[in-house]
């Protein structure tokens, strides 16, 4: 395949005449519709599958994402390495940038992701790298909704009798843990891992991203709605473990919602009631849980600060605040919490629904 001078669109279109797709599915996220086109039967399954909340049977898209089974393409292009979030040391991902749009590669697995407006393509071992694929998705309704003036965060999200609370933590401090044992409480998901928040009146309203949790097998031994996420012969393995071993095993499983809490209970989107930031500690005595002023406390805002990455493409001409004070004037719109002292996550869940019964009351 000659990929000399090629532009995005070119490239685009060379790769799907190349590996012409055979199926389809249709994503609704919000008011996004994305239409997922593959040559790989297999990968289609694979999604409807992931994504099976999110099916429709409407055919009008707002984008078009094709994913193309291949091996990983060689690419005249000159790539520039990502510089690694703070406090990682290994290079994963390279990109470069096109008059029409943005590639991206992946170092490890050779994926090559192409995008720019509404249209967009993934290519490579898609089958090895399904979750790649679903990442890319994601980041296509991430970016729909930053064009609309939401701002990133990186959080959980839940929602009860139609209020939404965002649980943001530093890193390894359970924000998918609270999430999950909140919805053994009765609560439904709107995400694992990211919210996009936008001003709504007087307050917030919050997206999620239809990505789902990823467990250790700690969290998913302390909650019996989770159990079954673990194998049979793997669970007395874990269980001989310390709460310390536990705590620091990579090991992480996908928890299907539907699977482990009845259909339903992904809801996407609500309007946002407060954020609940964890700083506890392992060790520690009683957790306390206090309302406090983000910006006297802007010590918390790296918790839930995010940054935009790779996979976002600003428009021609389009200015996008992420600063720091954009996130201090949005959060200002709701209520903060701080969660600190001992790691207690039925203290926690308590004070989490005493927020969102406090907000139905008003």
């Amino acid at each position: 395949m000659n990929t000399m001078l090629m532009n995005r669109q070119q490239l685009v279109r060379r790769i799907r005449a190349a590996f012409p797709s055979v199926a389809q599915l249709i994503l609704a996220f919000d008011d996004c519709r994305i239409g997922v086109q593959t040559n790989s039967p297999e990968l289609a399954y694979n999604l409807r599958e992931y994504f099976s909340d999110f099916l429709s049977e409407d055919t009008t898209v707002d984008m078009l994402l094709t994913a193309h089974e291949a091996p990983p393409p060689e690419l005249p292009h000159i790539f520039m390495s990502k510089e690694p979030d703070p406090g990682k040391s290994k290079i994963k991902e390279e990109f470069v940038d096109l008059a029409d749009g943005r590639l991206v590669r992946k170092r490890l697995t050779g994926m090559v992701f192409a995008f720019g407006g509404d249209d967009s393509l993934a290519v490579g071992p898609c089958l090895a790298n399904t979750n790649q694929v679903i990442n890319f998705i994601n980041n296509r309704f991430i970016s729909w909704k930053l064009r609309q003036g939401c701002l990133l965060g990186h959080a959980a999200g839940v929602v009860l009798h139609g209020r939404g609370l965002a649980l943001a933590g530093f890193s390894g401090m359970g924000k998918s843990t609270l999430a999950l044992h909140l919805m053994s409480r009765g609560t439904d998901f709107i995400s694992n891992d990211r919210v996009m928040i936008r001003e709504d009146g007087p307050g917030l309203f919050m997206y999620g991203v239809a990505k789902l949790p990823r467990i250790n097998p700690g969290t998913a031994l302390n909650n019996p709605d989770l159990i079954e996420v673990i194998a049979p012969q793997e669970r007395e393995r874990f269980r001989n473990l310390s709460p310390e071993e536990l705590w620091s095993l990579e090991h992480k499983y996908d928890v299907f919602l539907d699977h482990c809490f009845g259909l339903g209970r992904f809801a996407l989107a609500a309007p946002m009631e407060g954020l609940v930031i964890l700083n506890w500690q392992r060790g520690q005595a009683t957790t306390v849980v206090r309302e406090v002023d983000i910006r006297q406390r802007r010590d918390l805002l790296p918790a839930f600060m995010k940054s935009t990455g790779l996979f976002f493409l600003p428009e021609d001409g389009e200015e996008i605040d992420h600063s720091e004070e954009a996130y201090l004037n949005r959060l200002e719109k709701t209520r903060v919490f701080e969660v600190s002292g001992g790691v207690d996550f039925d203290r926690a869940c308590d004070a989490c629904l005493g927020i969102l019964s406090e907000a139905s009351d008003h």
